[in-house]
């Protein structure tokens, strides 16, 4: 093992030596590596990182933004070849202030009988995407990936806007080396967070130097985020600091997946921007940090989103049409949600504000996130139902660190009563009150009302949803089983069951619950509510089941929960990085009544159970009696809190290690 760890180190000390980061200088050593020197699992690794920011100026367009990335990948297998594609995400608010990729270049190295080959990326290898009217993309695939390749890849974004994207210092392969540079001018003043989540924290130097810029005439200097503004020089001539932040880091390591994580990307080594203030060579000084407060006003009073809650005259007759007779407030809301669901289908864009304008949604049948909520508030509205919107951060948008306008990307609706707020999503068919899409449960959201005042909004589910199992085996001598199975689904299970099964035939089901259970022979399968989502989802079905149990001398050896065992612990590493989050919380409680076979009498029977966690935030229960031939398994798991700390992980993993090993537990039954 002392031999292997010296071997290690020294063939990293020399690959070390002999590597150069300059672009196009890649080395056989590097070609040569077969597995990552740390992390031998990794399927690819980032040789080289380096990203440099800076503020360029001209007489015409004043300060702009270019941000220039430069990156060297090392492809160890096939499963690595995902990194071969590189997609660069542009923000268009108009079409004269949008960002543009430029600069691009790129090549893939081989070793080949000894040489290196390198492989160039073509014009025909670059894909350009208009997303929505606000995001476009650029997209390169690099040519002639093989295992063992190196990519080298070098672009460059100039963007008209002063706020600084995200700076990733970790990804979820190995970083090896990270560079970072950004100098900005003194005139733009940025607060700097380090991701508080993360379990890497980088090293940040800053400095000062001083600048020079020619000009000759009154020039243009942005000064505001999303906006820009005209500054006047009255010298030719003017000198002034930049403010310089360097990073450098080596042997990032991987940022890797764990089961029930909300977004990994909330644990990722970043450094966050804050554009703060600007202040202008006179010394006046002009904040431009902010609020969520004045975020969520900002964002009402915008004619995409606050202008098209006033649009009322393309749904008005269609809407009293639909509630004429109507008297009750819940019956409204349900039959104008129900109509917004099925009368404009969502096109898989989110955001928040309308793309296209409500009113032409409506009339096309199809529409984005925003189009569809804000026209289910309008609707609500005129009906005079306090209904607001909310503003929302998904789950692969992560938690913002500070206020922004990107920091929401999704819209839901709320509504106000006595009773508390009601949530709405009608991009789902079968999405419920409350019953929000996954995607969308994500810590809290911002509502705003029609006086623009805003309060946050819990988005965590609080109502339990419960998957409830009767089943009744009937043993036979043979060691086959008959039975029958009843499925009981509400909430999120029947959510799930729904979205993923609504459409599918009778066929199709019954080979999804008899696939990877060898011998199961599904017959008189019946689904109740597949399609009605206000209404509890059940399923029942009857069964023969060969091989149900096994023989060993004169005894027999039966699993008690055949099929419906789940019998693996997901939480098997020893120790955890990020928090659990089972998202919503649950109920599932399986009961089995079993007839054993004349002849035999029961020898063993596995013992009772029960335990609690974290002031029963989990518990977990395992009952089982014997009545005469008839024996009665109830299991239980049910988990209250929704998030569990990584504190406590070791008490949650002795939990399900509990609950795997009793459901693997067999009934041993005696020929008398």
């Amino acid at each position: 093992m002392k031999k292997l760890t010296i071997l290690t180190f020294m063939f990293m000390s020399v690959l070390g030596q002999s590597q150069n980061f300059k672009f196009g200088k890649v080395s056989k050593e590097e070609l040569k590596q077969a597995v990552h020197p740390i992390e031998k699992e990794a399927n690819a690794a980032i040789l080289y990182r380096n990203q440099n920011i800076k503020f360029v100026f001209s007489k015409e367009d004043g300060f702009t933004q270019e941000n220039t990335i430069f990156q060297r990948v090392k492809i160890y297998n096939k499963k690595g070849y995902d990194w071969a594609t590189q997609k660069v995400i542009l923000y268009n608010k108009t079409s004269s202030l949008r960002e543009k990729l430029i600069d691009l270049k790129g090549y893939t190295y081989t070793l080949e009988e000894g040489k290196i080959k390198k492989n160039k990326l073509e014009k025909e290898n670059v894909f350009k995407e208009e997303t929505n009217k606000y995001w476009a993309s650029s997209t390169f695939a690099m040519p002639g990936i093989t295992e063992g390749c190196i990519l080298e890849f070098e672009y460059k974004i100039k963007s008209p806007f002063i706020q600084i994207d995200d700076v990733l210092l970790q990804y979820n392969i190995p970083l090896d080396k990270v560079e970072v540079q950004i100098a900005t001018p003194e005139f733009f003043n940025f607060n700097k967070i380090v991701n508080p989540r993360a379990n890497i924290y980088p090293k940040i130097k800053e400095s000062e130097r001083n600048r020079k810029e020619k000009i000759n005439s009154s020039s243009r200097s942005q000064s505001g985020g999303w906006s820009s503004s005209t500054t006047k020089f009255k010298s030719t001539d003017f000198v002034f600091f930049e403010n310089i932040i360097s990073i450098d880091m080596d042997k990032v390591p991987a940022l890797k997946a764990e089961p029930f994580v909300d977004n990994l990307d909330n644990y990722r080594s970043k450094l966050a921007l804050e554009y703060a203030f600007y202040k202008g060579p006179n010394g006046m000084v002009e904040s431009y940090a902010t609020t969520w407060e004045k975020v969520a006003d900002n964002i009402y009073k915008d004619e995409d989103f606050g202008g098209q809650l006033n649009k009322t005259n393309y749904f008005e007759d269609d809407i009293n049409a639909l509630v004429a007779g109507v008297t009750d407030n819940k019956e409204k809301i349900q039959l104008v949600f129900d109509h917004v669901k099925s009368k404009v289908k969502w096109n898989d864009f989110i955001g928040y504000t309308s793309e296209n304008g409500v009113k032409k949604s409506y009339k096309d049948g199809v529409g984005n996130v925003g189009d569809i909520n804000l026209m289910l508030i309008a609707m609500l509205r005129h009906l005079g139902i306090i209904a607001n919107p909310v503003l929302v951060s998904t789950r692969d948008n992560g938690v913002p660190l500070f206020p922004t306008r990107s920091g929401f990307n999704y819209l839901i609706c709320a509504i106000e009563d006595e009773r508390g707020s009601v949530l709405l999503d009608a991009t789902q068919k079968y999405a419920t009150a409350n019953i929000l899409p996954i995607r969308a449960i994500n810590w809290q959201g911002r509502l705003i009302r029609r006086n623009g005042t805003s309060i946050w909004v819990n988005l965590n589910p609080k109502v339990v949803s419960k998957e409830i199992i009767l089943a009744t085996v009937n043993l036979k001598e043979d060691l086959s089983a008959e039975g029958k199975v009843r499925k009981l689904l509400t909430n999120y299970y029947g959510y799930n069951y729904r979205n993923d099964n609504a459409n599918k035939s009778n066929e199709a089901l019954v080979l999804n619950i008899e696939k990877g259970n060898s011998g199961l022979l599904v017959t008189n399968l019946e689904v109740k509510n597949a399609k009605v989502s206000t209404e509890k989802l059940s399923q029942s079905y009857e069964y023969d089941y060969e091989n149900a149990a096994e023989k060993i001398g004169d005894n027999i050896y039966l699993s008690p929960l055949l099929f419906l065992s789940e019998e693996e612990n997901p939480f098997t590493q020893d120790v955890r990085n990020y928090n659990i989050d089972f998202v919503y919380p649950t109920s599932e409680k399986r009961t089995i009544g079993i007839t054993i076979p004349d002849g035999y009498e029961v020898e063993f029977l596995p013992e009772n159970a029960a335990v609690k966690f974290n002031n029963n935030a989990i518990s977990f229960t395992y009952r089982i009696n014997q009545y005469e031939n008839n024996i009665q398994l109830t299991v239980s798991l049910d988990i209250n809190k929704t998030i569990i700390s990584t504190e406590d992980y070791q008490s949650l993993k002795g939990i399900f290690q509990l609950m795997a090993d009793k459901n693997s537990e067999k009934i041993v039954l005696k020929k008398i």
